[in-house]
């Protein structure tokens, strides 16, 4: 069994869709945490989807794993 790299999906309103500069951190999105890339990968695509019409809406995927133990290859 391989060892789970946790994986956050969240998103919210953004000043500038260029950065990920959110204009109310109390109003974010939790979408999720993830058990691995692929899936982080799909939450993400159908929460970005839901709301393609917003520019102002944007999702990312922060990689939990490398934020818990960041020296490890």
């Amino acid at each position: 069994m391989t060892k789970p790299l946790l994986h956050l999906v969240f998103g919210g309103t953004v000043e500038d869709p260029q950065t990920v500069d959110y204009t109310d951190c109390e109003d974010l999105d939790i979408v999720g945490i993830f058990p691995n890339y692929a899936q982080a990968l799909a939450a993400w695509r159908a929460a970005s989807q839901a709301h393609v019409d917003d520019a102002t809406c944007k999702y990312v995927i922060v990689h939990l794993h490398r934020l818990m133990v960041p020296n490890d290859d």
